[in-house]
Order: C-alpha cells, then structure tokens, then sequence
C-alpha cells in the first residue's frame, strides 16, 4: 500500500522505530498486549471480539530498505460449530513477518534521487511513516489465515439430527425408526381394508338391530 499520512502513535497499534535506528542489523525486541480491533478474524464465522485481549511479541530488525517486522499474536476466538451451531472458543496463535519500507528508499535500499512514479509497484508495499508502522493490516490477514474455515467444537463433533434438529453429542442413541416405503405402501391397505370391514360390520349390526325391533 501506498505511504499513509499521519500514523497516530496513541493507536497500540501503530510502533515506533526511533529507538531502533536506520543502522542495518540493529534489533529490537517488543510485547505488547492490546485490545482486539473490530472484525478480527472470519466476519460471521469465527473472529476475536472487538475489546479481547490480544498479546503480541515482536522481533524489529533494521535492513537497509526498511524495518523487517516478525512477530506472533496470541488470543482467544469465538465462533459458532458448523456442525452443531453450538457457541465455541478456541485459541489462536497467528505468526507473521512483514517488511516496513523506508519512503525514502527503493528496494535495495538506495536513496531514492526522485518520488517514483510507479504507483503500481508501491501499492502492495507497506511503509514506514515518521519513524511509525501500522501493524493493523498484517495482523488482520495473519490472524484470518490461522483461524479455521469451518471451526467445529471436537473434532468428532457429529452435528444435528438431519430429521428432527436434535444435537446428537447430547443424545449418542438418538435415532428414527427408518420405513420401508414398500412396507409403507401396504400398511396404507391394510389401514383402508380395516376401514371397510368396520364399516361393514356397523351397517351388519344396525341391519341385525332393525330386523329385532321388527319381530318384536
């Protein structure tokens, strides 16, 4: 990305490279803990909650382009199980190493005589701004590619009923009794030939109670 203006320094995460120098082979080493920026993570998947915790260790070496950044970030996220829509959380431990480029230099480090023109280039780039980086951006991409896709909450988690809804783990014996549309079928005859022979015998016992009343 292309230089941005103005880093604000109270933004935890926004780092300071003064102390570190421009001097290539210079280290720095820093831990931080802050609070966890909107959407961090997998939106509507899995993601750290805004305001949660988020450790980071970081390791800042002076190059001569610019200030090569590694580091990890520890925190806990939350989700839902896509197997049985059940609230989880899991850990997450996202690394990451990105390089922070001086404005003032090209990519081996040499100042440069005049601003480039290649916009394109620098678009990708990330820089260094009044001795500031912003971390945000790579700890978004690094911390989405640690977290899983589908996140369930055991790995044999087995999911919901597919016919009633019901969450299995709770109910390990849980089953419908499975019919045989054949059987199905004649079941449905038999009902309607039990029908007819009710039916016949009411009109036999009504004709029996006529032919009484009338030898009476």
């Amino acid at each position: 990305m292309a230089p941005n203006a103005r880093l604000d320094h109270r933004n935890p995460l926004v780092f300071d490279t003064h102390e570190l120098g421009r001097r290539p082979g210079a280290l720095q080493r820093l831990s931080r803990t802050i609070d966890a920026p909107k959407d961090l993570g997998l939106v509507g998947v899995v993601g750290v909650p805004e305001g949660a915790p988020v450790e980071l260790d970081l390791r800042l070496e002076s190059v001569m382009e610019g200030v090569l950044v590694t580091g990890t970030a520890r925190a806990q996220a939350e989700g839902e199980c896509v197997r049985c829509l059940e609230p989880l959380r899991l850990d997450v431990e996202a690394e990451f190493q990105e390089m922070f480029s001086y404005p003032d230099a090209d990519d081996r480090g040499r100042p440069k005589a005049e601003p480039a023109d290649d916009a394109e280039e620098d678009e990708d780039r990330l820089f260094i701004e009044d001795g500031l980086f912003d971390l945000e951006p790579v700890l978004r991409d690094a911390v989405v590619l640690a977290l899983p896709m589908q996140p369930v909450c055991q790995d044999d988690c087995p999911g919901l009923c597919s016919e009633c809804g019901a969450r299995l783990a709770d109910d390990p014996d849980h089953h419908h009794d499975a019919v045989d549309i054949r059987w199905a079928a004649l079941q449905g005859l038999a009902g309607s030939l039990e029908d007819g022979e009710k039916d016949e015998m009411s009109g036999a016992d009504a004709e029996a109670g006529v032919d009484e009343k009338q030898e009476k």
